[in-house]
């Protein structure tokens, strides 16, 4: 296989503006080359209502966008995390996507703009999209959220947090989570599969990108890489998570490790659907208006996250 037509051109277009990979370009010349990416980006599809405010975090307030789909009050909730390697990204860069996904299922979206290293290493971000989570199930009534339904997703490193995140929740007794929706997850650390080689210098995301991304992380000793909140791949056991929609791109070194861990949930007994979209490459997922596959994956978490609402609807019941 090949990459699809679209992809082909945006991978073009990407190696004729980026000057580096991500790692080369640095902290803040990534930063600031995402930025000026999202800005290409053709204008989002209007919702009911965007609102930003700020909660508070474990130090200090977190800022969060919550997307309401209509004047309906007692939604479900998406609460979503961006990616970015930990190190980029912003609440801007995911916004067509958290757009799409609140008016297409239905639900009230709350993106989350957490802390980012190297000036804040784990677990600051981590515990930011963590109290994120505990504050929209304390104050769902606030903003039209029926608490018994709320699911948790992101793309990359933000599917790294989400799928932590649950891992948390499942251990300390916290909110009940209807769906992880995980797009192309980084589960562990560098793991060596066959997507890492052959993927090694996929578009926009390079393996050595991600060793890259781990380090500034984690920091350079790498102590925490075997703990779940990183790492969850590393967790004792994944039984009893809510249930999976992990969906991965064919050009991706994260590929493999993301359908690994998967696999790992299906064997611990979770349900999971693993869909992997041929012909597109890593970020794939937050291209809205610009790849047909991302419009076929917005379609499919969309799906997933009515049919996860709709059971917790009748569990509720």
């Amino acid at each position: 296989m090949s990459l699809d037509p679209d992809a082909q051109a945006i991978a073009d277009m990407l190696a004729q503006q980026m000057p580096g990979t991500l790692s080369e370009l640095g902290v803040e010349g990534g930063r600031a080359f995402l930025r000026a990416l999202g800005q290409q980006a053709p204008q989002g599809t209007p919702v009911h209502s965007v609102t930003d405010r700020s909660i508070s975090g474990p130090e200090g307030t977190v800022g969060v966008r919550v997307y309401h789909p209509s004047e309906q009050a007692d939604l479900p909730a998406l609460v979503y995390f961006h990616g970015g390697g930990w190190v980029m990204g912003s609440l801007d860069m995911v916004d067509n996507l958290c757009r799409e996904l609140a008016n297409r299922a239905e639900c009230v979206v709350v993106s989350v703009d957490y802390r980012l290293a190297p000036e804040n290493p784990f677990p600051a971000g981590f515990n930011d999209v963590y109290a994120a989570l505990l504050w929209v199930a304390e104050h769902g009534a606030e903003i039209g959220v029926d608490t018994d339904r709320i699911a948790v997703g992101g793309d990359s490193a933000g599917a790294n947090l989400a799928a932590a995140v649950a891992l948390f929740s499942r251990d300390n007794s916290g909110p009940k989570i209807a769906l992880q929706l995980l797009a192309y997850p980084a589960t562990d650390y560098c793991a060596p599969t066959p997507s890492w080689v052959e993927h090694a210098n996929a578009p926009l995301l390079t393996a050595d990108d991600v060793r890259w991304f781990w380090a500034k992380y984690l920091g350079e000793d790498m102590r925490f890489k075997d703990d779940p909140r990183a790492t969850p791949a590393n967790a004792t056991s994944l039984e009893q998570l809510p249930p999976a929609f992990v969906l991965t791109p064919e050009y991706d070194p994260l590929r493999d490790e993301a359908e690994e861990y998967a696999r790992k949930l299906a064997a611990a007994g979770v349900q999971v659907k693993v869909q992997r979209y041929t012909g597109a490459f890593h970020g794939f997922f937050m291209m809205v208006g610009m790849l047909d596959k991302t419009e076929r994956a917005i379609a499919d978490a969309a799906e997933m996250l009515e049919e996860a609402f709709a059971r917790a609807l009748l569990q509720k019941s």
